[in-house]
């Protein structure tokens, strides 16, 4: 019975050492990951795409030419203007997502305030490169689309 109480207590407290162990290596991976998305966003900012395409990940600029990355920010980045604020809403750290190959990703959700005024969610998804480096894997804003808003109700 002495021997049960033991390999029990045993697997507790070897289960929670795996689990703060792996709690610490999540941590350092969202902030290795949170370092990179901010230094790759001061690019964006700066209007500098051509240099925010060349430092992202393999498997972003496998997506995404840089002629065409460079367009889709002029068409829809550019228009909002600078960043006024930029705040850290969540970060996760996965070894899925969907439509992508296994690895390791953390994904970052900032709210952004653009000098107008305006503010939209920008999502970052980071990948552990082949370089052994945190980059960039994708970049989104959230723009309310026209169905998401209420109706003006006149009277």
């Amino acid at each position: 019975m002495k021997s049960k109480i033991r390999l029990t207590i045993l697997f507790v407290i070897l289960s929670l050492f795996f689990l703060t162990a792996l709690a610490i290596a999540n941590e350092v991976a969202e902030k290795a990951a949170l370092d990179s998305s901010n230094k790759w966003l001061s690019f964006v900012d700066k209007g500098e795409y051509s240099k925010s395409w060349e430092r992202a990940a393999v498997l972003f600029r496998g997506m995404v030419t840089k002629a065409e990355w460079e367009t889709n920010l002029n068409t829809f980045r550019t228009p909002l203007g600078k960043v006024s604020e930029r705040n850290v809403k969540s970060k996760e750290y996965t070894r899925t997502l969907p439509n992508a190959p296994e690895g390791e990703y953390v994904v970052i959700l900032y709210e952004t305030t653009f000098k107008n005024g305006k503010k939209f969610p920008e999502t970052i998804t980071c990948v552990l490169d082949k370089d052994g480096k945190w980059k960039i894997a994708g970049y989104y804003i959230t723009f309310p689309t026209q169905e998401s808003q209420a109706p003006e109700i006149k009277k």
